[in-house]
């Protein structure tokens, strides 16, 4: 068992972060899309504690052929509880077109066609309002490269972006949210029967504290290694890091 513990997430510091949303928002309005998964749960909170209930709209996006109906149900009674403005569009006719323009038959680059999608109403909307939109990616999707680049990942603003994932679930519970929301698997449902677990090949539980151990501690893999890590865990974290460098960068100028 291995000895190394991330710290704990508080209240003071979620308040933290809803004060610098606030202050980021300029009384801007809030867009942002709303899953039913826990990141964006927590990142719903966080956003009606920032500027208010008024100040925020949802959109819930599913398609129906990955889309599980729990999480759509989760979501529409998220925002209703939260009593914030909400609209629900169904993206299987977008992505049907764009992949019968491209003659997409690939599942993750459709996975990825549908990630955009939805960065564009998210957008779309944003312009509209004159208003920003919220990512709702953590610390542990941002560092092991688990997010759409242009999709997910375009976004104007990450409040839950320092946070790792079990830190994420912890802040879930301490905000009140259910618990079914807050342990349910993650995934980016791009496909179907997608979980993130599956794909990293590890565990959140672990991933985040060699994630911690390697970029907040400095320490090696032989370190990590000697505080009883696997060491097919932590090359297998470090790869991740490496392999998505590129989505945590400006474009190259060349």
């Amino acid at each position: 068992m291995n000895s190394l513990n991330i710290p704990n997430v508080d209240s003071v510091r979620l308040q933290s972060i809803a004060r610098r949303l606030k202050e980021f928002a300029q009384g801007k309005k809030l867009v942002l899309g709303v899953s039913g998964g826990v990141d964006s749960s927590v990142t719903l909170a966080i956003s009606v504690e920032a500027v208010g209930k008024d100040s925020v709209l949802a959109l819930i996006m599913p398609d129906s052929r990955v889309t599980p109906v729990e999480d759509i149900e989760d979501a529409k009674n998220l925002v209703t509880n939260f009593g914030v403005q909400f609209k629900e569009h169904k993206i299987d006719a977008i992505v049907d077109q764009f992949s019968k323009e491209l003659g997409a038959k690939d599942e993750r680059s459709i996975g990825n066609i549908r990630a955009r999608c939805r960065m564009t109403l998210l957008y779309y909307y944003a312009n509209v309002l004159n208003g920003i939109v919220v990512g709702t990616g953590d610390r542990s999707e941002i560092l092991l490269g688990y997010f759409t680049k242009y999709g997910d990942g375009g976004v104007d603003v990450l409040p839950i972006g320092s946070l790792y994932k079990t830190q994420v679930r912890a802040a879930a519970i301490l905000l009140g949210l259910p618990e079914r929301i807050a342990k349910k698997p993650s995934s980016p449902r791009l496909w179907a029967g997608q979980t993130a677990e599956s794909e990293l090949g590890l565990s959140y539980e672990i991933a985040d504290k060699i994630l911690y151990g390697l970029t907040e501690l400095g320490l090696s893999k032989e370190q990590l290694i000697s505080l009883g890590f696997l060491e097919k865990d932590v090359q297998r974290v470090k790869e991740l890091i490496e392999k998505s460098f590129h989505k945590r960068q400006m474009p190259v100028v060349l």
